[in-house]
C-alpha cells in the first residue's frame, strides 16, 4: 500500500477576511482611548462604553481602552453628580477624554 497525500488548510488569524459576498475587508483597527480624571471628579464612578460596564473610573483612567474604529457612546456615572455622557467617533488615531464630574445641589 501506498502513502495517501493529506491536504493540511491553515488559517492566518491576522489576515483579511471574507465577508459574506466573498469580498476581501481589512480587519477592524483597534484605537486607544485616554481617560483624565479632573480634581474632585470621584475615583469610583462607574465607566460604561456602549451599555457595558467597563470598571471604576480610577482604574480605567491608569489603564486606558482599547476600542474598534466607529462610534461609541461613553458614560461616567456617580450617585450624587450629573452624568458625563458622550458620543465618540474613533478613528485611527488615539483619543484624550477628559471626565468631570459636576455635583447635584442639595
Amino acid at each position: 500500500m501506498g502513502v495517501v497525500p493529506r491536504l493540511v488548510l491553515v488559517a492566518v488569524l491576522a489576515a483579511p477576511t471574507l465577508s459574506v459576498t466573498g469580498c476581501i475587508r481589512e480587519p477592524r483597527a483597534a484605537v486607544s482611548m485616554a481617560f483624565v480624571r479632573k480634581a474632585k471628579t470621584p475615583a469610583d464612578a462607574t465607566v460604561t462604553l456602549d451599555e457595558e460596564y467597563i470598571g471604576p473610573l480610577g482604574y480605567v483612567a491608569a489603564r486606558g481602552v482599547r476600542l474598534p474604529v466607529g462610534t461609541h457612546r461613553v458614560t461616567v456615572e456617580k450617585e450624587g453628580y450629573f452624568p458625563y455622557d458622550a458620543i465618540i467617533v474613533a478613528v485611527r488615531m488615539p483619543i484624550k477624554l477628559e471626565v468631570k464630574l459636576t455635583p447635584v445641589p442639595d
